[in-house]
């Protein structure tokens, strides 16, 4: 365990209770995985420098420990929170990039010998055990989902949008489904109710538009000036087009007829 017993000896001043003992042991095992002590509360301080050593003012309430960390190529950094409840001490830890966590509970009488807080040599207890037991509950899982997210969320790269394609105001095309339901000529089909609906001008089927030059019955001769007071010009009305008379079929309009009998 090289380099505990420095960092030990260097805080030792400091260390007055089991908690403190336990925590330097923590710190010591995420820094020699990579990892820079930054400073200690949830937020970014002006005293915060990455060093190996504990942070100033790391142990100033023995209830809770906040400690901040960085990786040493600056991809990953770590919240870490101990908590001591009655005897056992409660880590938890937090990696800001991907948000995952990670507790481990640890009774204090199983690895810290407080008759000794003095004597590096015989503070700790079971400390192999104690070392696997923060690797494999804080550690690994960190490092494992971390990677996970990484790559589950590569960066994905697009070509550059045209001005068409990021107009927020233009209408898409309008693309007619290919495939129509084909015309039903038994009234009794499923698809016959309410055709005259779906094709008014009677393009396939009767429409519901009247339309007297459609009716199917002999055409009579429809005189455009039907309820006028006066006949319309030669050609107001083209021939074949679409003329719904003003008055009633049949009606002549008022005032002279023009001789015909030398046509």
């Amino acid at each position: 365990m090289a380099g505990l017993e420095v960092l030990y000896e260097t805080a030792a001043p400091a260390i007055t209770c089991k908690q403190d003992a336990l925590i330097c042991f923590l710190h010591w095992e995420v820094v020699t995985h990579g990892y820079y002590g930054l400073g200690v509360g949830d937020q970014p301080g002006p005293n915060d420098k990455k060093s190996e050593l504990l942070p100033v003012g790391w142990n100033n309430n023995k209830d809770l420990y906040v400690l901040r960390y960085e990786s040493k190529d600056g991809s990953r950094k770590l919240l870490v929170k101990a908590v001591t409840v009655e005897s056992s001490m409660i880590l938890n830890v937090l990696e800001y990039g991907s948000q995952q966590v990670a507790d481990l509970t640890l009774k204090l009488d199983d690895y810290i010998d407080a008759e000794h807080l003095g004597d590096f040599h015989r503070t700790y207890k079971n400390s192999e055990e104690l070392r696997s037991r923060i690797v494999s509950g804080i550690i690994t899982p960190i490092h494992e989902q971390w990677e996970k997210a990484s790559v589950s969320s590569p960066d994905r790269e697009f070509p550059p949008a045209t001005a068409r394609e990021v107009d927020p105001l233009r209408i898409p095309p309008h693309h007619p489904h290919t495939s129509r339901q084909p015309p039903w000529c038994d009234p009794l089909g499923p698809f016959a109710v309410g055709g005259e609906d779906l094709d008014p001008f009677g393009r396939r089927r009767g429409g519901m538009i009247v339309d007297p030059l459609r009716s199917g019955f002999p055409r009579a001769l429809i005189d455009p000036s039907s309820g006028l007071p006066s006949r319309l010009p030669p050609g107001a009305v083209p021939p074949g087009a679409r003329f719904d008379p003003f008055g009633p079929i049949g009606t002549s309009p008022s005032g002279p007829r023009p001789d015909r009998r030398g046509q």
